[in-house]
């Protein structure tokens, strides 16, 4: 795998215009598990392949799991009202070979709003309903959580995940050459594509500053939706590839979605 600075990957903020969103995603946490790449046999179309890393001699795909609570989610231009809700959001590291840009493949997203209509209704993005709680006590004189837990009750992705940090604990990411081309890859892609609820493909795109995270310990997680699809099994959500967390970050996200012809 090659190096990856984020000098080549960072650039300032597109200018947002109409319906664009701006928001912080505080408690943000991103836990990513290395499976064999033939679980996602199938799963998008031939433009995109795998990202995969390399552990212990073998090839692993990597996939997340990305609680957070939206905070002042409204829109980047206008003075509307804003809103604070639980979301979680899951991902496979994909590169789209029409391009070669690395990013995402979005199984989809749970929401704890009555907001989640619009994007289903307008977009068909695969956004689905779930009552998320935060339970967190972050320690910002150390800059450490003492305690993270989020659990949703929903049908789609029930979820339940528990996280400590102690201080002065190292980022290691298996796999890659060095730490800063991991967190480019885990935290920096821009680009995300999917199957929307109609079964066209579909593409989003946001921005955000390089991410400040930290490392976490994994105390318990059980996510279903992984589960339900063999992804990842119950047994193997104990042992994270990594656990990173940041408590609070500024995302902006360009808003129509499109469809790809």
């Amino acid at each position: 795998m090659e190096l990856r600075k984020f000098k080549h990957h960072l650039h300032d903020k597109p200018k947002p215009s109409a319906i664009d969103v701006s928001c912080q995603l505080q408690h943000f946490a991103i836990i990513t598990y290395a499976v064999p790449p033939s679980r996602f046999d199938g799963l998008f179309p031939a433009r995109f392949t795998l990202d995969t890393v390399v552990i212990h001699g073998e090839e692993k795909a990597l996939i997340s799991v990305v609680p957070f609570i939206d905070v002042d989610f409204t829109s980047a231009v206008y003075p509307l009202p804003k809103f604070t809700m639980g979301q979680t959001n899951y991902r496979i590291y994909i590169i789209d070979k029409t391009t070669n840009e690395r990013c995402v493949w979005f199984l989809g997203t749970t929401l704890d709003s009555w907001t989640l209509a619009l994007p289903r209704l307008l977009w068909n993005l695969p956004w689905y309903p779930g009552d998320i709680k935060f339970d967190c006590d972050y320690d910002a004189s150390k800059q450490i959580y003492r305690h993270y837990h989020m659990i949703t009750e929903a049908s789609w992705a029930p979820a339940q995940v528990e996280l400590t940090q102690a201080e002065h604990s190292d980022i290691a990411l298996l796999g890659f050459p060095d730490t800063e081309t991991g967190l480019v890859y885990l935290t920096h892609p821009l680009a995300g594509f999917y199957h929307r609820r109609d079964g066209k493909l579909g593409t989003y795109r946001v921005w955000h500053k390089q991410l400040k995270v930290k490392s976490a310990k994994l105390k318990f997680a059980r996510f279903g939706l992984l589960t339900r699809l063999g992804f990842v099994t119950e047994k193997e959500q104990a042992l994270p590839h990594s656990v990173l967390i940041e408590p609070i970050n500024e995302f902006t996200i360009y808003l129509p979605p499109k469809v790809v012809k």
